[in-house]
């Protein structure tokens, strides 16, 4: 005569305990801000899938309050991007350190800026480029970080490379928020292969790039967009299309132009050219090609922001000086 009780979506039991999920501020806090959904959505999302946030992601677009996750939102990190670039080819670093203050040192600057040179030596490999023998302090790349962090004080950290590089065309790149020549927050490469003339070329790039460091592309065609991702945006699509009731064929028809609206948001050459909007960036490198009366392929580009995919500790300022002050 007794019925086994229905146990909530966000309570477990565990070894005969009664388990249940806090969910905190800071977790509401954080999905609210990646989200932009209310902050009694995000609870109760947070809820229903048992404190996990990309399940609560989902569980928000699926109940259509919420557009698709924005990883630039969480993006804190601090130090510098740099570019280098020789003719067809170009490289991106970040090197990275704990504070904003170190940023604006014109040691680190230097460091950051010669890194970008030694990655477009070494093809973008950090193993190599760490072990790469300095003329002007005879030390490897490494030690030279190392005597950095000593002398200023502060962990620092060469995160990440990468090169791009075209045969016959140009590589143009872009810098956004300059500390100094080619070093800031955001660094862009664009790789554009052509046997055009070379100043129109490279004038065509720096705009593109300048495109990319405004419009967040994740890739460069349909093509290299990952299928299981397209599979994943699909099903979320369905699902809120089959919340409208409307038929079968219908929804096949929405879900297909949330797929199309999905390709105009994250690759680059579907995206609307953020200088004329009424093209797409294919359209504009289609229309410089048949100006200068050759092929253009955009052959790749990279974009680094800083810190992206990292996650900051919070900092109460005041109580490390106070910790500092002995008080």
């Amino acid at each position: 005569y007794f019925r086994k009780p229905k146990i909530p979506p966000h309570l477990n039991y565990s070894k005969g305990i009664l388990l249940m999920t806090n969910i905190t501020a800071a977790m509401v806090k954080e999905l609210r801000e990646t989200t932009s959904a209310g902050m009694l959505d995000c609870k109760k999302a947070l809820t229903e899938c048992d404190g996990n946030m990309e399940a609560a992601v989902d569980w928000l677009r699926k109940k259509g309050l919420a557009s698709a996750a924005k990883k630039a939102s969480r993006i804190a990190a601090e130090g510098l991007v740099a570019v280098a670039v020789d003719g067809t080819k170009g490289a991106v670093v970040e090197v990275n350190s704990e504070t904003d203050f170190v940023a604006k040192n014109e040691i680190f600057q230097e460091y950051v800026a010669d890194a970008a040179l030694v990655a477009l030596m070494h093809n973008g490999e950090i193993c190599d480029m760490k072990t790469f023998q300095c003329p002007k302090v005879h030390k490897s790349f490494e030690e030279r970080l190392t005597d950095m962090i000593a002398k200023i004080g502060e962990n620092m950290n060469l995160r990440r490379a990468q090169t791009v590089e075209v045969k016959d065309g140009i590589v143009a790149s872009y810098i956004h928020n300059a500390a100094a020549p080619n070093i800031g927050k955001i660094g862009v490469l664009v790789a554009l292969e052509s046997t055009g003339d070379k100043a129109k070329l490279a004038d065509l790039g720096k705009h593109i790039a300048m495109h990319v460091a405004a419009s967040y592309p994740l890739f460069k065609s349909i093509a290299d967009v990952d299928p299981a991702a397209v599979e994943h945006e699909k099903t979320i699509f369905a699902e809120q299309a089959a919340a409208s009731g409307k038929p079968a064929n219908i929804i096949e028809k929405m879900v297909e132009g949330r797929v199309k609206k999905y390709y105009d948001e994250v690759v680059l050459e579907e995206q609307a050219y953020i200088m004329d909007p009424d093209k797409k960036v294919k359209q504009v490198i289609a229309d410089a090609a048949k100006e200068m009366g050759t092929d253009i392929v955009l052959k790749d580009f990279v974009c680094y922001r800083l810190g992206e995919g990292l996650q900051k500790k919070d900092e109460d300022f005041a109580a490390e000086v106070a910790a500092q002050l002995g008080k």
